[in-house]
């Protein structure tokens, strides 16, 4: 039997294993950083419905093949890699990676071991060689790059390389910061985003998250997401459409247009199909322009545990195996489903509380006796090897997903060639819709005349699209006199209409007759269409937001009953004159409640 020879590589860090485990355990920016090279993934679906996974490398000559065995997990405390090669020196290779917290909390040490199994001579004289010891200095270059970080001494995790540009490229660069900025969306950013696309590892240029880049410049989302969509006009980046799984939330469909976008996909890893949701699974990411960064195809690292980082645990169990595993769960809400395709259960936990025993028998995932807290304990009672995932059920972090991106005024603008094909709709999850109209508006028009009455219209439309704009959101259409608005969050949509009421007096100073406004709110699921050439709502959240402004006598803000259980309106409506009423709407068969505040 081949003789397996392992290089253990030890370090100590003056901070927490929380603090470490985000940095060394994104194995995509580690073997990036460090130089390794990038391999192509082949994908085979099996019999039994799993998904064999092959890389690829050539290297001169050799090609070398090898199977990417799942990663097994616990986050802050380890995580194993193997890798069984076809051919070549080496039989198999494997990683491990593990912290342990100091006895004071305070700091955390590190073992990173990597073992070899040599298949022929080849791989004996490899390894005989050196072969385990040659990325001593880097390794240990990137765990020092690691600690500083961690301290804040330094603004990128690990010291990086990037390609320089060419005279040409800076001189294009400057002369599209300068046109961002002077679009009105750069916000004094577009300097920093050009120097992030020259200078980033490639990890982060793949998949450009706005509120990724907003939480790490500590900049307001809607700035940097308005600073991205005027950079794709200005050439600095492209974008595109993700159909995100729901189960693993990795992309298996990507398009550049939303006329594009299939109305569903297939992911062959869990074996589902699913369907698209403004709300849930379609998002819009950016990239460099190839003129800017050209990115090179292929994968550091398939499997790493950053990659994924809303999974807490990811272990895989031979048929009969029982294993209590070590595992901080904080308080919240987690789904427990096995990377395989198969059946998933939710659960919730409570501060202190644990997890109960996890079985699995392949066809059910089950609960089964009490847990004990800081543990996580696993069944396998199934005939085959299962690999169970304990993942929070947040969805992916600084995801700019469809719903938010459209009900922003700089997407609209930028953006109007951005639609849905003719016939198709998406549905939306939430969406709040807020509704004006003018109170006495045909005495307007009688009492100034056409021309003026168009001309003060159009001035309160720019004026209300300023405060939709300004409380991220954006004015879908105007009807008549009337606009309709759509907004993420219910509490932005009353800040807007808050705002539209309390700086009317301001607006209207300016002119030579006053309006009064009606508004209405209103949020729910609904569908998005295309009409008229722009993206619009439709459904029964649409039709109720219209009827509730119907309700509004001028001055005042009707919402709905769910707008106002909203947690963040709530809040505000504490503070506020308001009232609860019922009446009959047009169209509905039942009363409708709502609340009435007067300003």
């Amino acid at each position: 039997m081949p003789e397996s020879r392992s290089r253990r590589f030890h370090w100590q860090f003056a901070h927490p294993p929380e603090a470490i485990w985000p940095l060394l355990a994104d194995t995509v920016r580690f073997n990036e950083a460090a130089g390794l090279p990038r391999y192509e993934v082949l994908e085979t679906l099996q019999d039994d419905g799993t998904v064999l996974f092959e890389g690829r490398l050539k290297r001169g000559p050799v090609t070398l093949r090898w199977r990417e065995i799942p990663v097994n997990w616990v986050a802050n405390r380890w995580f194993e890699h193997r890798r069984e090669f076809h051919g070549g020196p080496l039989k198999d290779l494997t990683a491990r990676f593990a912290l342990a917290a100091t006895a004071d909390g305070r700091g955390c040490a590190a073992d990173y071991t990597v073992t070899a199994t040599p298949a022929n001579l080849l791989g004996r004289l490899l390894l005989a060689t050196g072969f385990l010891d040659r990325p001593a200095k880097v390794f240990s270059a990137l765990a020092a790059d690691a600690e500083r970080y961690a301290a804040g001494a330094t603004a990128t995790p690990f010291r990086f390389s990037a390609p320089k540009p060419p005279p040409e490229l800076r001189r294009r660069l400057d002369a599209q910061v300068a046109e961002i900025e002077e679009s009105g969306h750069g916000h004094g950013l577009a300097a920093r985003l050009a120097g992030h696309l020259l200078n980033a590892q490639q990890v982060d240029l793949t998949h450009i998250r706005p509120l990724g880049l907003a939480h790490d410049w500590a900049a307001a989302p809607r700035a940097v997401v308005e600073l991205c969509l005027q950079a794709v006009r200005a050439g600095m980046l492209t974008m595109r459409w993700d159909l995100l799984c729901p189960r693993c939330r990795v992309p298996k469909a990507a398009v550049q247009a939303l006329d594009q976008l299939p109305k569903g996909a297939h992911c062959a890893t869990c074996n589902i199909d699913y369907d698209r949701d403004f709300s849930r699974n379609v998002e819009l990411s950016f990239a460099p322009a190839p003129a800017v960064r050209p990115l090179g195809s292929g994968e550091h690292c398939l499997f790493g545990p950053m990659s994924t980082p809303h999974i807490w645990l990811q272990r895989t169990l031979a048929p009969g195996a029982r294993l209590s595993e070590a595992c901080d769960l904080p308080a919240g809400r987690y789904r427990l489903r096995t990377l395989e395709a198969g059946p998933q259960e939710d659960a919730t936990l409570e501060p202190g509380a644990a997890l109960p025993e996890v079985v699995l028998t392949g066809d059910s995932l089950q609960f089964g006796a009490a847990g004990e807290a800081g543990r996580v304990v696993l069944r396998n009672a199934a005939s085959r090897p299962l690999t169970v995932i304990v993942e929070e059920r947040r969805w992916v972090r600084d995801a700019l997903t469809a719903d938010r991106v459209t009900a922003l005024q700089a997407f609209r603008d930028l953006f109007s060639d951005q639609v849905l094909r003719p016939g198709d709709e998406v549905s939306v999850a939430r969406i709040t819709l807020l509704f004006t109209d003018l109170r006495r508006s045909t005495d307007l028009y009688g009492r100034i005349g056409d021309a003026a009455a168009y001309h003060l219209v159009r001035d309160h439309f720019a004026y209300l699209g300023a405060i939709v704009r300004r409380h991220d959101g954006a004015l879908v259409k105007t009807i008549g006199d009337a606009i309709m608005a759509a907004f993420t969050a219910p509490a932005d949509a009353l800040a807007a209409a808050l705002a539209i009421q309390r700086e009317l007096g301001a607006f209207n100073a300016a002119e030579a007759s006053p309006l009064t406004i009606k508004l209405g709110l209103h949020e729910g699921p609904c569908i998005a269409v295309t009409l008229n050439g722009r993206l619009d709502y439709f459904g029964t959240t649409v039709n109720m937001a219209a009827r509730l402004q119907d309700q509004s006598e001028g001055g005042d803000i009707v919402l709905s009953e769910s707008v106002a259980a909203d947690p963040q309106v709530a809040s505000v409506m504490g503070g506020l004159d308001s009232r609860s009423e019922t009446t009959a709407l047009k169209g509905f068969d039942a009363p409708a409640a709502f609340h009435r505040i007067r300003l």
